[in-house]
C-alpha cells in the first residue's frame, strides 16, 4: 500500500534508490498539488527570484520543474534581520572565509561588510543568494521557503583578526545602531603555531545541543569538524523519500548553532540524515544551499561533504560515507568510486608535503564502533582503511553511533597497540586511533557492556558486537579494540603542539566541561 505521507508503494520505495525516488515524485506530483498546500513561512508570499542561474555555477541544482519560484514582492529591508551565521574555510583558509547567513524573506542586494576593525568594515562583497523551496508535504507540514545568503571572502592576509558584518539593502551592519551585530573571525596561519580544534557528529537542536556548542566556544578553537546529521531536519535518516522531513528545523539548527559558528568556522560533512530527498536526485540540495564550504573535492560530480584543507601542521579530509555505506544504501555509490580515488590522491599529496605532520580524516558512518544501535560500517572498513593504513592517517573522527567511544590503535582491523585512558599512539609506529564522537546532542544510543571512562575504568578484554556486510546483514564479532565509551553528551577537543616531537593531545569532554578521556598522538619519522 502507498505511504500515506509520501505515496510512495512500500515495497516499490524499498527498492529504489534516493534518484529513482526523486524522480518518481518529481512526474508524480503535480503543480496544482504543491500550491494547494499553501505557503507557511514568513518569507513565503514573497520573491525567491534572485538566483538566476548562480545556483548551478557554485554547484546547487535547480528545484525540480514542478515545484513553483514564490513570487517576487517588495519588502522593506529594515526590517528583515539577518541570523544563522556561520563561518568556513575556503580550499586555503591563509587567506579565504566564506560567510553565510539566513534571512525570514527575500532581501536585495544582500553583501558582507569586512575590516580590521570594529569601526572599520570599508570592504563591501557581494552575497549569492540561494533559495531554497520545501513543497508541501502534508497537511501538518505546509510549503517552507528559505533563503540563504553566501559570500566568499578571498584575499585576506594570514594570521589576522577580521570583523564583519552581514546586510542588504535597508540594513547596514556599519549602522551604529547595529553595532551588536558585527562579528569576528582569524585567517589561519601561514606557519605551524600551537592551535585547538573541536570535533563531534549528531547534534540536533537540543538543550544539550546548546550546551555542548557552550563548552566548545570556551575551549577557543580555530575552526570545528562535524562528522554529519546536522539538524535533523529529516528524522528518519534512510535517505528516502518517505523519510519525516521538517525543513523549519533548519531554521532553529542555524540559529541554535550561530553563537560558536559565527566566530569558529563549521567545517561540516554529510550524514545519512543529511540526505534530504526533496531537493536534487541525490539529496543534497539542500545542503549545497545551506552551506559553502571548500570545492576541492572530487570532479565532476562534486558532493559538498567532500573536501580538504590544511591549518598550521594539520591536514584534514572530510569524506562522505554515504557513498560507501553497507548499512545505509540510499547514495551507496554516488561518486562511481571517484571519492575513493581522490582520497588516495589527497592522502599521497599532504604525506609529501614536509609542512604537515599530522593527518585527520573524518566523516558519519563509523569504522570502529561497538553500540547496539549501528555498530561498524564494512563499507567504510572496505574501501577505507585500507588507504588510511596504507597512509599513516593520524586520527579518524566519525559520528553516527549517539555516544563517545575510542579504541586503541588498530591496524590491519585488529588492536595492534592498547592506549589506556592517558596513553599515546604513533601512527607510524602502532597504527591509527578511531573516534566516534556521536554525542553532540541527539538522543543517546547504548553499549552491550558497561561504559569505561576516566574515573570510571572498565577494561573488557573483548566485546561481542557486530558490523555491517555487503549484502546488508550484520556479522557478528568479538573484538578487543573498544578502549573507552562513555554514554553521554560530549565532544573532542584537539590541542595540536608543533615543533619537532609534535603532538595532538586529544581530550573527550561531557557538556558539562567534564573529561572523560584523553590521549596523545605522536608521529615518529616518516617510513
Amino acid at each position: 500500500m502507498d505511504t500515506p505521507r509520501f505515496g510512495i508503494p512500500e515495497p516499490l520505495a524499498r527498492r529504489m534508490s534516493l534518484a529513482e525516488q526523486h524522480e518518481y515524485l518529481r512526474a508524480r506530483f503535480s503543480r496544482r498539488r504543491v500550491l494547494r498546500g499553501g505557503a507557511a513561512t514568513a518569507g513565503a508570499a514573497v520573491g525567491a527570484g534572485l538566483l538566476g542561474g548562480s545556483a548551478c555555477a557554485t554547484g546547487a541544482r535547480p528545484a525540480p520543474a514542478s515545484v513553483p519560484v514564490p513570487r517576487r514582492a517588495t519588502v522593506d529591508g529594515s526590517l528583515v534581520a539577518p541570523f544563522g551565521r556561520h563561518l568556513a574555510f575556503g580550499a586555503d583558509p591563509t587567506t579565504e572565509m566564506r560567510i553565510s547567513w539566513q534571512v525570514p524573506l527575500a532581501v536585495h542586494k544582500p553583501y558582507v561588510r569586512i575590516g580590521t576593525g570594529p569601526g572599520e568594515l570599508t570592504r563591501k562583497v557581494e552575497a549569492e543568494v540561494r533559495p531554497l523551496h520545501t513543497p508541501a508535504l502534508s497537511d501538518d507540514l505546509p510549503a517552507v521557503d528559505q533563503y540563504y545568503l553566501h559570500a566568499a571572502v578571498d584575499g585576506l592576509s594570514p594570521d589576522v583578526t577580521y570583523y564583519y558584518g552581514v546586510g542588504h539593502e535597508g540594513w547596514d551592519p556599519a549602522d551604529p545602531r547595529r553595532f551588536s551585530s558585527v562579528g569576528t573571525f582569524r585567517t589561519a596561519p601561514d606557519r605551524p603555531v600551537p592551535f585547538v580544534f573541536t570535533a563531534f557528529g549528531d547534534q540536533g537542536v537540543s538543550y544539550h545541543a546548546l550546551a555542548n556548542d557552550r563548552v566548545i566556544l570556551g575551549q577557543n578553537p580555530s575552526f570545528h569538524l562535524h562528522a554529519g546529521d546536522l539538524c535533523y531536519a529529516d528524522t528518519t535518516g534512510h535517505g528516502k523519500k518517505s523519510d519525516l522531513y521538517d525543513a523549519r528545523v533548519w531554521d532553529s539548527f542555524l540559529a541554535q548553532t550561530e553563537a560558536v559558528a559565527a566566530t569558529v568556522p563549521w567545517m561540516v560533512t554529510t550524514g545519512n540524515h543529511d540526505m534530504e530527498a526533496w531537493y536534487s536526485p541525490d539529496g543534497y540540495g539542500g545542503q549545497l544551499a545551506r552551506w559553502s564550504l571548500p570545492r576541492n573535492g572530487p570532479a565532476p560530480r562534486t558532493s559538498p561533504g567532500v573536501y580538504s584543507f590544511s591549518y598550521g601542521n594539520v591536514g584534514v579530509i572530510a569524506l562522505d560515507a554515504n557513498d560507501v555505506s553497507y548499512e545505509i544504501t540510499a547514495n551507496a555509490g554516488w561518486s562511481g568510486g571517484e571519492q575513493t580515488r581522490w582520497l588516495e590522491r589527497r592522502l599521497t599529496e599532504l604525506r609529501a608535503r614536509e609542512d604537515i605532520d599530522f593527518v585527520v580524516v573524518f566523516f558519519h558512518h563509523c569504522a570502529f564502533s561497538t553500540t547496539s544501535s549501528h555498530a561498524s560500517d564494512g563499507g567504510v572498513r572496505d574501501a577505507w582503511v585500507p588507504l588510511f593504513d596504507k597512509h599513516q592517517v593520524d586520527l579518524v573522527i566519525n559520528g553516527h553511533n549517539h555516544v563517545y567511544e575510542r579504541t586503541d590503535a588498530i591496524r590491519g582491523g585488529k588492536a595492534a597497540r592498547r592506549v589506556p585512558v592517558g596513553g599515546d599512539a604513533d601512527a607510524v609506529r602502532d597504527g591509527i586511533v578511531y573516534v566516534t564522537a556521536g554525542g553532540a546532542g541527539a538522543d543517546l544510543y547504548s553499549f552491550p557492556v558497561p561504559d569505561s571512562y576516566e574515573g570510571k575504568v572498565r577494561d573488557l578484554d573483548e566485546v561481542k558486537t557486530y558490523h555491517w556486510t555487503k549484502d546488508g546483514e550484520k556479522n557478528r564479532d568479538t573484538v578487543e579494540w573498544s578502549r573507552v565509551r562513555y554514554t553521554g553528551f560530549s565532544f573532542l577537543a584537539v590541542e595540536v603542539e608543533p615543533g619537532a616531537e609534535p603532538k595532538l593531545k586529544v581530550t573527550a569532554l561531557a557538556e558539562s566541561g567534564e573529561r572523560v578521556d584523553h590521549f596523545t598522538i605522536t608521529r615518529s619519522r616518516r617510513q
